[in-house]
């Protein structure tokens, strides 16, 4: 009669260990990937920031060196899979004169998955992310 009887925590574990597992993994991938998203933006911007700074203190006039920024920044942004949603700020003290000084702010915002529709009004859709960066035009430009 002893072999019929059966413990009635039998077969117990395996489904304990998989429902734990899920309990546990699926917030940390969610943290995982959240923390990746931002850091990625936060290369994308420092580097877009620094290369549209760049791009303006070497360009021949105001205009130009606008366009090169902006171009500079979107092409910054793109190799690491961010978009430029913001304007470029852009602000040189005295255009692109030789010693002048260009201060540049990219800002992008990191849309937190899933947080939308499940916690709207309670936590922030979305993390700033921004970079700031001062070029100076090369005094020996002719």
């Amino acid at each position: 009669m002893s072999r019929l009887r059966r413990d009635p925590d039998a077969g117990n574990a395996m489904l304990e260990f998989v429902y734990l597992s899920v309990l546990l993994m699926v917030p940390l991938v969610y943290v995982l990937t959240t923390t990746f998203q931002v850091q990625r933006a936060a290369f994308g911007v420092t580097e877009a920031a620094r290369q549209a700074g760049r791009a303006y203190a070497t360009a021949e006039s105001d205009p130009q060196g606008r366009a090169r920024a902006e171009a500079a920044a979107r092409l910054a942004l793109r190799d690491q899979g961010v978009e430029l949603a913001e304007p470029l700020q852009l602000v040189p003290s005295d255009g692109v004169a030789p010693g002048s000084v260009v201060r540049v702010r990219v800002t992008h915002r990191v849309a937190l998955p899933l947080v939308g529709g499940l916690f709207r009004g309670v936590v922030p859709p979305n993390i700033p992310v921004r970079a700031d960066h001062v070029a100076v035009v090369d005094r020996f430009k002719s």
